[in-house]
């Protein structure tokens, strides 16, 4: 079994969350690819996706509202995970996903959806994202809670083991070799 997990990110904190995932997974023995979705032409090798953005303005980021636009047919015939990471704050706000995550949920026939909360770093922002921090007044930090993504990693991980034992179950009973027809 091998999960691509890819993130869009601005600063690189959405990747990190990423990066965790990707640890929790493979401590688990399931192979991962780990990469931005720019690099990703397609899904042949794949057998299932986990696929994040940052929220900006209350979008995700264009390169994963392009991969999800580019490998469309493919992300539906596997299984599919989405995750969404920005809110700020203690209690992070906002608490809802953006109204796009309902749109690409549909759309890929995800089974779930997580909304993280982010990080916010005055040094890693431009000049106009400063400003904008300024005006709205946002707090400062990493409010990332790494014990709820690995926990959600590990469900997803659990899930593909248990998939992948039933369908190893039903292909020794039918006599078909072991991976044959995945």
């Amino acid at each position: 079994m091998k999960v691509l997990i890819t993130a869009a990110t601005r600063h690189g904190s959405t990747f990190e969350i990423a990066s965790g995932i990707e640890e929790v997974l493979n401590s688990t023995g399931i192979e991962t690819v780990l990469t931005v979705p720019e690099r990703v032409a397609d899904l042949n090798g794949y057998d299932a996706v986990i696929l994040g953005s940052a929220i900006y303005a209350g979008n995700w980021l264009a390169p994963a509202r392009e991969f999800v636009a580019r490998t469309l047919w493919a992300l539906r015939t596997r299984p599919v995970w989405l995750f969404s990471s920005g809110p700020i704050g203690d209690p992070a706000k906002p608490t809802e996903a953006p109204a796009v995550v309902a749109e690409m949920l549909e759309a890929t026939g995800a089974r779930e959806h997580r909304l993280f909360a982010g990080r916010l770093e005055r040094r890693d922002l431009g000049l106009t994202e400063k400003a904008i921090m300024t005006v709205i007044r946002a707090p400062e930090g990493d409010f990332r809670s790494w014990n709820q993504i690995e926990a959600w990693a590990m469900q997803i991980a659990r899930t593909l083991q248990a998939e992948q034992a039933i369908r190893q179950a039903a292909g020794q009973e039918s006599g078909q070799p072991v991976g044959a027809g995945q």
